[in-house]
């Protein structure tokens, strides 16, 4: 097991990029809103929704099973094989996925933006989402061996250069919204070619059919769940092209993209516990779920943190970066941020581990059916707020739903009276910000009560355990290291 010390400073790698991840979109934010309108965001997330779909179809669920699998092929020469064989097959799915939206690219972007101009946006969207989970496989490598500081480094190269890049196009040369992708491609490209070329000396090229066969008996299942998953997800913003407006999209857009520094934060997390959780799967068996369980509540703690901090400043945030027209993604953001506040229990890996990912599959669909049952009204009442309400409600069913299905097949043993409080401040806090906004209490009224959540949050950790000398003294000691002594 890797030592405390050494998970501590694996979060904090993992958190760097996320920090930088951040900062660069909320910057450029400020400045595309001022340029592309509320009608470009919501086209362009359209087509990122298609080409996610096309890339999920693509990576046929590998991605998942290749970060299981990667424990239990660990010789060099197996997890060699593991990784050419699986990116081959990848490769070239994703290619025959290209060629084929290229040569429908103007029907489909008819049918999922309501115009052909953006056929192109379509096509080069698909090839950049794709290019981006290509190259995720090499960094879950360096995910799962534990070293964070590639990891870290390569991601952070990729949203800096992203970022330069898109702010020529868009700025200065005035692409429009198809400068985003560009750059976002461009990006990809650069870092998974020096990724390459470090992981050929690392693992010389080697091929399995038969661990590709073990792979893909196991991933099929995913590819269904996967894809339902991306409709689960995505499913609130096309049904708001097709019963709103376009420019409806573009403000659910936005607000999602600002809560999504919630999802990225947990993602962050997620690297350095998943490992850990795995190790003890595997090492461990079914006595493992206590071990996990009281292991995981200080990661649930932080996590949870995030959302609570973009739910008590999402006005702030909003408000700083774009103009007047697309502030009414604030209530947006909060509402996101509750839901992906939730999803920390759904990043535990107790179906895959336990081979059930057919269960996994038929979960998304109980979601898909939620979210239609749920959205479709909510949309047609109330708009891009009704979506994001509607998502909220459906996706903690599923969640719950999900859960409970988990913990048959392997049970954790969560420190449910810690976390209870942790959920409650978090909730009763995001709830009030919108109350407080609806009802117009004055905005030195809404610092106070958001000063007081922060504070009862910061109490709470203390009371838990999670705030402590040691942690406090271990955290100091990284990013203040102590001096040898001449």
């Amino acid at each position: 097991m890797t030592s405390k010390e050494q998970q501590i400073k694996n979060s904090f790698l993992y958190l760097l990029p996320i920090v930088v991840g951040s900062i660069i979109p909320f910057l450029t934010l400020a400045v595309f809103t001022r340029i592309l309108t509320k009608e470009d965001y919501g086209a362009l997330a359209l087509v990122q929704i298609y080409g996610a779909f096309i890339t999920g179809l693509a990576n046929f669920g590998l991605l998942i099973i290749y970060e299981r699998n990667f424990f239990e092929y660990r010789a060099q020469k197996e997890a060699a094989q593991l990784l050419y064989t699986t990116l081959f097959f990848v490769f070239t799915s994703l290619l025959l996925c290209f060629f084929i939206t290229y040569l429908f690219k103007a029907p489909l972007a008819s049918w999922i933006t309501g115009s052909p101009d953006n056929a192109f946006l379509l096509f080069w969207a698909t090839v950049s989402t794709g290019v981006l989970s290509f190259k995720t496989y090499y960094l879950t490598y360096f995910k799962n061996t534990e070293n964070a500081k590639s990891f870290v480094w390569y991601t952070i190269d990729e949203s800096v250069l992203g970022a330069v890049i898109a702010l020529f196009l868009v700025a200065y040369v005035r692409t429009g919204v198809i400068g985003i992708v560009w750059a976002q491609l461009a990006a990809s490209l650069v870092i998974f070619t020096i990724l390459g070329f470090r992981l050929l000396k690392i693992l010389p090229l080697g091929f399995s059919f038969r661990i590709l066969g073990h792979s893909l008996r196991l991933s099929y299942p995913l590819t269904t769940s996967l894809l339902f998953k991306v409709i689960g997800t995505q499913f609130d913003k096309y049904m708001l092209s097709l019963l709103g407006t376009l420019g409806g999209v573009g403000i659910y857009s936005i607000g999602q993209k600002v809560s999504n520094f919630v999802f990225s934060f947990m993602t962050a997390i997620g690297n350095v516990f998943a490992p850990q959780v795995y190790r003890r799967m595997f090492d461990l068996g079914e006595k493992g779920g206590e071990s996990i369980g009281s292991y995981l509540t200080p990661f649930l703690y932080i996590s949870v943190f995030a959302a609570l901090f973009i739910s008590l400043f999402a006005e702030e945030i909003i408000t700083i970066l774009t103009p007047p027209p697309f502030h009414d993604a604030i209530d947006i953001v909060i509402i996101l941020s509750m839901l992906l506040g939730s999803h920390f229990f759904g990043k535990m890996p107790q179906l895959v581990y336990a081979k059930k990912t057919f269960f996994a599959s038929l979960l998304t669909l109980v979601r898909i059916g939620l979210n239609v049952a749920i959205d479709i009204p909510f949309i047609l009442i109330w708009g891009a707020i009704g979506a994001a309400w509607g998502a909220f409600i459906a996706g903690i069913l599923a969640n719950l739903i999900h859960f409970v299905v988990s913990q048959r097949y392997y049970k954790i043993e969560w420190e449910y009276q810690k976390i209870i409080p942790i959920f409650l401040i978090f909730i009763c806090s995001a709830i009030s910000m919108i109350l407080l906004r609806y009802f117009d209490i004055a905005y030195g009224i809404r610092i106070i009560v958001k000063l007081i959540s922060l504070t009862g949050y910061f109490y709470l950790g203390i009371k838990l355990n999670v705030i402590t000398r040691q942690n406090y003294l271990l955290v100091k000691n990284m990013v203040f290291p102590v001096k040898a002594a001449l």
